[in-house]
């Protein structure tokens, strides 16, 4: 079984309905037992940093997403998901994050032919193997829909990177714990094969 953290995101049933189209039983919940007692977890969201900080500790969340991590639990944050693990967002000065990773979330440029946020396909590089992109080959497209993104502090922690007016650091892997900028349950069949990869670990 596979929890799907609920904090109020949004993007949470779309993940649901990708991973019930896997073959897999996913629950969304802020249920500690239950999130506690899952083979794997996952962060979800769209949304604002700090709305989403204040909801993770409003809801007693962010403690158990650390118990959840230092267990060894397999776990996946997408977009919103993947900035919340890390220590601080531009979006929201003041505002720590889960901290679970180093690195700091900053403003997509602006820029005179590009819109921001970016929304829409973006090819991936991928600097580092990661365990999600097993089969999956370099410069295929994913979809993302973001104003900021990941700076990570750790080189070595970055599997996937693509370019949006800046390089991105686009996933990341360290130990359990594994994120993604773009949304792997809208990016057709690559990724299905993301979240399959997830599945499998």
């Amino acid at each position: 079984m596979i929890a799907v953290i609920d904090y109020d995101a949004g993007n949470i049933k779309s993940v649901e309905k990708a991973l019930m189209a896997l073959g897999e039983t996913a629950v969304i919940t802020r249920d500690r037992e239950t999130i506690l007692n899952a083979g794997k977890v996952i962060l979800p969201g769209v949304g604002a940093f700090g709305d989403a900080m204040q909801k993770l500790r409003g809801y007693h969340l962010e403690e158990i997403i650390q118990e959840v991590v230092l267990r060894g639990t397999p776990f996946l944050g997408i977009c919103l998901g993947l900035q919340l693990l890390f220590e601080s967002s531009e979006e929201a000065p003041g505002v720590r994050g889960l901290g679970i990773l180093k690195g700091k979330i900053v403003k997509i440029p602006d820029h005179t032919e590009l819109k921001v946020p970016q929304i829409g396909w973006n090819a991936l590089k991928f600097p580092n193997s990661g365990r999600l992109f097993q089969g999956i080959q370099e410069e295929s497209y994913v979809y993302f829909v973001h104003s900021y993104y990941l700076q990570a502090a750790e080189p070595e922690i970055v599997t996937a990177t693509t370019t949006y007016v800046v390089p991105i650091h686009a996933s990341v892997e360290k130990e359990n714990v594994f994120a993604c900028q773009f949304h792997p349950e809208k990016s057709s069949d690559v990724g299905l094969q993301i979240l399959r990869n997830f599945i499998a670990l």
